[in-house]
């Protein structure tokens, strides 16, 4: 009797074990649903945001002109819009880490809706500077980037933040032409009141979808009474092994090509030679190689390549890139010089932020992707000054020996430095 009762207990123990296994089994996968659920959802809010963020650039130097501002003091609307996402980057990235991912992306659409909003009833040249205000704390991407650095692992980091290269794709085809078409068929306002209705969306999508905090509770260790603007916890980041020596190569690779893209609009009438049209199609054209190469390819690379190799590669193929472009002579030796310059460029991003938030505490990866978001306003800002030299005194082949020589000069630090780097490869 009593082995029978023991085999009976050990048959009731095998049977709630199993119960309990299909339970977390059912658990996993349900979390796993929900998991995707909200990257999906940073997905489409990082992709409406980019969409009207390009459109309002593509209709600013219109309205700017019905408003009778000539072009100095349009480069000064530009570098006051630079200087706002510079500064505002690690701030809106330290508001993240202590009040949570979902917090820090509603407070980036509801400053989206009004900045279209101020831009919406900009008569005069006062409101349309009062209008770039809000830029300060518009950081979306950034947001989608904490989000999916909470939801994945190191290993798959690099592979899902390339994925956002489809948004910012998707961005610049259908933000530059929605801003032509629906300035010109009823009026240079209706895309500001298109952009604010998105902009709400934006924010009821982060409001349903986006938890409070996205990150595991294990990962939860912020400082809860420190200072968002505290510059002095900003710097502490760049104290950690690799980091600065990282974002080093990170401002300084691109830096170049950045200043060539704020020259671009003066560059495709006085040396390629296009019309308006023209320069709408060939932006088309790099947000098509952005979507392949950032979206499709960069992901792809990470499961065969470490993430030093990529970085060293990207180096590399900017050299090259610099190289073509000091050589170029008309748009179309551009068209085959955009292929290597995108591959380069959407790698050298992904596999930075990716570098760069695995080497920092789970709890200040906002706090770094913030950092990082600063970079291009950095360029924006210093840029057309640097730029409009550089193409005055030497034309443009200077921004491509630029790119050569600083690139080379980084591709030698990165072969003899030791710089500490997580090896993985996505699975």
């Amino acid at each position: 009797l009593s082995t029978m009762n023991a085999k009976a207990s050990s048959g009731s123990e095998e049977e709630s074990s199993g119960m309990r296994t299909e339970t977390l089994g059912e658990s996993s996968y349900s979390g796993e649903i929900k998991r995707r659920q909200v990257i999906l959802a940073a997905y489409l809010i990082a992709t409406l945001e980019l969409t009207f963020l390009f459109m309002q650039m593509g209709i600013m130097p219109y309205l700017a002109k019905s408003l009778g501002l000539d072009s100095v003091g349009f480069g000064y609307l530009q570098t006051t819009f630079g200087v706002l996402q510079l500064v505002g980057g690690p701030i809106f990235g330290r508001f993240a880490d202590q009040f949570g991912t979902r917090a820090a992306l509603i407070l980036s659409c509801a400053s989206g809706s009004a900045f279209f909003l101020l831009m919406s009833v900009s008569t005069s040249i006062p409101l349309l500077f009062l209008s770039r205000l809000p830029a300060v704390f518009m950081h979306g991407l950034p947001g989608a980037q904490k989000v999916i650095t909470d939801l994945t692992t190191p290993a798959q980091r690099a592979d899902a933040l390339g994925k956002l290269g489809l948004c910012f794709g998707i961005g610049i085809i259908i933000g530059s032409a929605l801003g032509g078409v629906l300035s010109t068929k009823f009026s240079i306002f209706v895309p500001a009141y298109v952009g604010l209705v998105a902009n709400l969306i934006n924010t009821v999508i982060a409001i349903i979808w986006i938890p409070v905090q996205a990150k595991p509770k294990s990962d939860h260790h912020v400082m809860q009474h420190s200072n968002v603007f505290s510059i002095q916890v900003i710097l502490r980041l760049m104290k950690f092994p690799g980091v600065m020596e990282i974002f080093i190569v990170k401002v300084f690779a691109g830096f170049p090509i950045g200043l060539f893209m704020i020259m671009f609009s003066i560059i495709s009438m006085d040396f390629f030679g296009l019309e308006a049209v023209e320069s709408g199609y060939l932006m088309s054209y790099f947000g098509v190689l952005q979507m392949v190469v950032q979206g499709l390819v960069v992901g792809k690379l990470t499961n065969h390549c470490t993430e030093k190799t990529l970085l060293r590669l990207s180096i590399f193929i900017f050299a090259g890139v610099g190289l073509g472009m000091a050589l170029m002579r008309t748009v179309w030796h551009y068209c085959i010089i955009a292929v290597p310059l995108m591959f380069a460029f959407s790698t050298l991003n992904t596999i930075t932020d990716s570098i760069l938030t695995k080497a920092v505490p789970s709890s200040d990866t906002g706090t770094m992707l913030g950092i990082c978001a600063s970079v291009q306003p950095l360029t924006r800002t210093v840029g057309p000054t640097i730029g409009g030299v550089l193409y005055k005194q030497f034309g443009v082949s200077s921004f491509g020996y630029l790119q050569l020589f600083v690139n080379i000069g980084l591709f030698i630090y990165l072969l003899k430095s030791k710089i500490p780097l997580r090896e993985m490869k996505s699975q």
